[in-house]
């Protein structure tokens, strides 16, 4: 029996939006293009690494800042982002969050050095965390539930396709070296997309509010960030140190801050109502197991794909462009692996994502065991082709989570429970693209390559499977079903 305490009405609850069909189609497709452009702006730097480090001098600690500063202030602003949808208007704030992120964009494309790129993609980040927070929340309140299942599948889709769709553009933008601009048109793609999202949102997104929201919480989320912060920044510069003792120290005060913040947000409530995070979301069983499968979920795809792309290009010798199949293989099977939950979640509901859970995990085995038997003599074909079935895997988690995840939250906590989700993708990405410190450079560094490189990476793999397996476990405390099942 499920113990969530916040179900989801048949009438037409506070905060929804009632929007006719083309219109909602409308609406998914504007919010959607801005989920691709986040999704691809965070992992199409992956193929385009190796490059940039040859053009701008950047060595082990800026390679993973280059990726994590911008997964990193993402996860830190999403669940400000999203309570301040809540109170200013969805719609608005994704407006301004679009067009941030695509001059962010421009900056990107034009920084000089690994200082300027990465606090261009600090600015990225933080526009990012005004933006993505309104996409998952306004689709939770201009859906109903016959539809939303559909519309979350979709969602799903894109992030998943996002995800490794990014590294393939990175590949061939990075290997085509468009008028002579090499990895910079990686960058330059957003603008068209943001100033498209922005131009069409204005036309077709409706605004919503939560109008139980009358205030914004400034030390709720200087606490939330600070704790965050506290945790993550330990992993990636503490590692390329040797782990000295502070990391541990400062990773222990982040917990600190957070057990602060969540006695802060509990007085928050009691005095006025308008905490930054509704913790009362937390009482539901789904909610909270969808967050830490979730995190789980972003937590290997950060470690998997930055060391794939390595392997892929340092490893093996692949060039960008050859590299890049790897990566197509990889979005064709999350594509097939997508569309395959969307048409079997609603009869069969969490046993899907725990079977895609299950195949990406043997299929991660089998091609651990290829990289030991063929080693640097492995073809483009032969370690592009298992990814394939890996895709399939991971795509058949992605689609169906959110819907599992958010399906039993009322509309009015649209904007915090989206901001929390997101956050858990995003702190998860960035978790795992620091601890390729500890787990791929441990035997090596930034610019191995050859033999050395291929075992770092195969061992990299087990802590991949032992991932999927905790999630498979997890998804166990999922509702069977949706409620739009």
């Amino acid at each position: 029996m499920s113990h969530d305490t916040h179900p989801t009405t048949s009438s037409p609850p506070h905060g929804a939006v009632p929007v006719a069909g083309r219109a909602r189609a409308a609406t998914l497709a504007v919010v959607l293009t801005a989920e691709l452009m986040s999704a691809l702006d965070g992992s199409a730097v992956y193929t385009a690494l190796p490059a940039i480090a040859a053009d701008t001098g950047a060595g082990t600690a800026a390679l993973q800042w280059i990726h994590a500063a911008y997964a990193l202030t993402l996860a830190l602003g999403l669940i400000t982002g999203g309570r301040i949808g809540d109170l200013h208007g969805r719609k608005r704030i994704f407006l301004i969050g679009t067009g941030v992120f695509t001059l962010a964009s421009l900056l990107c494309a034009v920084a000089t050095s690994p200082e300027l790129l990465i606090t261009a993609r600090v600015f990225q980040g933080a526009a990012a965390a005004a933006m993505v927070p309104q996409v998952l929340a306004t689709l939770h309140v201009t859906f109903d539930e016959g539809s939303r299942a559909k519309a979350f599948g979709l969602y799903g889709t894109v992030m998943s396709l996002g995800s490794v769709a990014g590294p393939v553009l990175g590949g061939v933008v990075t290997q085509a070296d468009l008028f002579g601009l090499g990895w910079r048109p990686v960058f330059l793609i957003n603008l068209p997309l943001g100033i498209a999202a922005v131009i069409l949102g204005l036309r077709h997104i409706p605004e919503s509010h939560d109008h139980s929201t009358r205030r914004l919480d400034p030390l709720g989320m200087l606490l939330s960030a600070l704790g965050l912060l506290l945790i993550t920044l330990p992993l990636t510069v503490g590692g390329e140190r040797g782990r000295p003792a502070w990391s541990f120290v400062v990773m222990a005060a982040g917990l600190l801050v957070l057990a602060l913040f969540v006695t802060q947000q509990k007085s928050k409530m009691r005095k006025d109502g308008s905490p930054l995070v509704v913790l009362s979301l937390f009482t539901g069983r789904s909610f909270s197991t969808g967050l830490a499968t979730q995190l789980s979920f972003g937590l290997l795809s950060g470690v998997f794909f930055l060391s794939w792309s390595l392997f892929m290009q340092d490893g093996l010798g692949l060039a960008p462009g050859r590299a890049a199949i790897g990566f197509v293989a990889a979005s064709l099977g999350e594509m097939g692996g997508a569309w395959l939950a969307m048409s079997l979640v609603r009869r069969h509901g969490r046993a899907v994502p725990q079977a895609g859970a299950l195949f990406a995990a043997t299929a991660l085995a089998g091609y651990h065991h290829l990289i030991a038997t063929e080693g640097t003599g492995m073809g483009t074909a032969a370690a592009a082709a298992p990814m394939l079935a890996v895709g399939l895997g991971l795509g058949m988690i992605g689609a169906p989570l959110a819907d599992l995840t958010l399906s039993k939250v009322v509309h009015e906590d649209a904007g915090s429970a989206s901001g929390l989700f997101n956050t858990a993708t995003q702190l998860g990405v960035a978790l795992g693209a620091a601890s390729t410190t500890m787990v791929l450079f441990t035997h090596t560094t930034a610019g191995t390559r050859g033999s050395a490189l291929n075992s770092a990476f195969a061992d990299t793999l087990w802590y991949v499977v032992g991932t999927l397996l905790l999630m498979w476990t997890l998804m166990f405390l999922l509702p069977r079903r949706t409620r739009s099942s």
